[in-house]
């Protein structure tokens, strides 16, 4: 009995250390709750860190993210998907939207552009630009004061790259980095308010 007591307390750790990837030489070790500082040989720009590669693909599938590779593919095609009409309110003919986007139908109608930030992961996200200060109205498919044009935002857990310090001094090692996880507010569509005060 005590030697099966002895192998299951061996076993455990043995099969850890199995199963673990070797260090790689000069590679830094760290505990538990502390973000680990990558060198650039080890993650380059843009890529995901491998611990978080399941949470990278639910990022694919958030709307910002799916918009960007969108837009950009859309670009490359030499078209301007999402603009109904350049950067400016458009006037609205029924006829001509039956078949278009929500983001172009709608009476507070909204353009995307692709933001880029490359100390942000996901690198580059579609924001959402309102095109009218008011609404167009739905009998003349013009712009009308009667309503205001707002952003509507949503909460988006990105990861920040920083600086950080490979050995124990504390100085930022050059060309090392981390990652912190921060929310940012992305906008996703536009819609139609009452003003704040009477014109």
């Amino acid at each position: 009995l005590s030697l099966r007591v002895l192998l299951l307390l061996l076993w455990p750790p043995t099969s850890l250390a199995l199963h673990s990837p070797p260090l790689r030489p000069g590679a830094r070790t760290h505990t538990a709750g502390t973000p680990r500082c990558y060198s650039a040989a080890e993650l380059s720009l843009g890529h995901t860190p491998p611990h978080l590669l399941a949470r990278a693909a639910k990022w694919e599938q958030a709307l910002p993210v799916a918009l960007a590779s969108s837009l950009e593919a859309a670009g490359r095609r030499g078209r301007h998907a999402g603009s109904p009409a350049g950067n400016q309110c458009p006037v609205l003919q029924p006829e001509e939207v039956l078949e278009a986007d929500v983001h172009q139908r709608s009476i507070s109608p909204w353009r995307y552009r692709v933001d880029t930030d490359e100390s942000r992961y996901p690198q580059k996200l579609a924001f959402a630009e309102c095109l009218c200060r008011g609404c167009i109205s739905a009998k003349t498919g013009r712009e009308t004061a009667a309503l205001n044009s707002v952003p509507l935002v949503q909460s988006l857990l990105v990861l920040r790259r920083r600086p950080c310090s490979r050995d124990a001094a504390g100085v930022p090692t050059p060309g090392a980095f981390t990652f912190h996880t921060e929310f940012i507010r992305v906008p996703v569509g536009c819609t139609c308010v009452l003003p704040r005060s009477a014109r």
